[in-house]
């Protein structure tokens, strides 16, 4: 069994398992991936997944590879400074990448108001070791979920909200987060409207979940109100966190039928379960670095 922390998700990667992660995105041309992959070959680096798109309509290329860490005879820092002088500045200014190291456990922190069925299910898989990252912290603006939180040995902050201190409130919110410099910030139905200041500091990190009804059937009790309409297809969309509300770029959809069988309480329960699954992929596809963002779009690599 591997090492673990105590919110249960592995405290390294295993030396045979870990792995360097590059991603890259440039405007495409020819010759790109040859100079990639004749860069690793002459490090020694071990390719073990490649992937690759080129976007006719925005004429942009993305690309990610891994190759086995231990195949490299040099640190993850020394190989980002020689990527940066002997590739990424060879194909162009415009050029936007980055080199992980899975040996390095990423941070996640939580934000949720009272709905727990996000939370519970990404506590179990950081618990199960299932997501690649430990959660440091969970914030909520009430204490219904506290109990919950810490029979998992992690640290609940209660951040109450009010109409006539919200502004202070997102403050003590934004200490929290940044005091962990997680590299994900889920809003697991967090209730609350990030403002712009925050979508820009956490731009990129910031990871929603949303039933798919919108813009639909905006305000409250939505599945009242798709079950009045008599919807046949309910579902949940993962997107990151801008200052257009629910409007960030997609990174996980899934949908599930319903029919006239099927009772309101039929329809939230089908819905809770599509959203966990899909926050739980989405999330885990971003901590794996499969996630490129482009604009308003994204490419992801799954």
């Amino acid at each position: 069994m591997p090492e673990t922390t105590p919110t249960g998700s592995p405290a390294a990667t295993a030396d045979a398992e870990r792995r360097y992660v590059l991603t890259l995105g440039c405007p495409d041309r020819t010759g790109i991936v040859a100079r990639i992959s004749g860069f690793l070959a002459e490090i020694g680096g071990w390719i073990t997944e490649a992937a690759y798109h080129s976007d006719d309509e925005t004429g942009w290329f993305f690309t990610r590879q891994t190759v086995r860490a231990g195949s490299v005879a040099m640190s993850v820092d020394e190989m980002r400074a020689r990527f940066a002088t002997e590739v990424a500045a060879e194909i162009g200014p415009e050029t936007e990448w980055r080199l992980t190291d899975t040996g390095q456990v990423k941070s996640v922190v939580l934000l949720v108001s009272k709905e727990s069925h996000c939370l519970v299910d990404l506590l179990g898989r950081a618990y199960r070791g299932e997501l690649p990252a430990r959660v440091d912290a969970v914030i909520g603006n009430h204490r219904d979920l506290e109990g919950l939180v810490t029979r998992f040995g992690v640290p609940f902050h209660h951040v109450p909200f009010t109409p006539d201190r919200k502004p202070e409130a997102f403050d003590e919110v934004a200490r929290i987060v940044d005091g962990h410099a997680p590299d994900a910030v889920v809003l697991a139905r967090f209730m609350q409207v990030l403002p712009p200041q925050l979508c820009e500091a956490w731009a990129g990190r910031a990871i929603n979940i949303h039933h798919s009804f919108l813009p639909s059937f905006v305000g409250a009790r939505p599945y009242h109100q798709a079950f009045a309409r008599g919807v046949k297809l309910i579902g949940a969309t993962c997107h990151y966190v801008t200052a257009e509300l629910d409007a960030g770029p997609i990174i996980e959809q899934d949908v599930v039928r319903v029919d006239h069988s099927d009772t309101v309480s039929d329809m939230v329960r089908q819905g809770r379960d599509i959203e966990t699954v899909v926050l739980s992929r989405g999330l885990r596809w971003h901590l794996e670095d499969r996630v490129l963002v482009h604009g308003r779009k994204t490419v992801v690599f799954n």
